[in-house]
């Protein structure tokens, strides 16, 4: 499994905060966040929640991904 590459350290604390407000569904609040920046023609932002939402879905999984160090 290729796991994506996060740059931007703010993701996290967005993800985060997606997280602490809406449990579960916080990667569905990113998506809608990323498909509303989209609809609007906000490339950059469109971007930036696609990878909150990677992120939030990999906070969410309990087992260890990739390797250990």
């Amino acid at each position: 499994m290729q796991l994506p590459v996060f740059i931007d350290s703010t993701h996290y604390s967005a993800a985060q905060s997606l997280i602490t407000s809406y449990g579960e569904e916080a990667g569905l609040e990113a998506a809608h966040r990323a498909d509303k920046s989209r609809s609007v023609g906000n490339h950059l932002h469109y971007c930036k929640w696609r990878q909150v939402e990677r992120l939030c879905i990999l906070l969410s999984i309990d087992q260890t991904i990739g390797t250990v160090h």
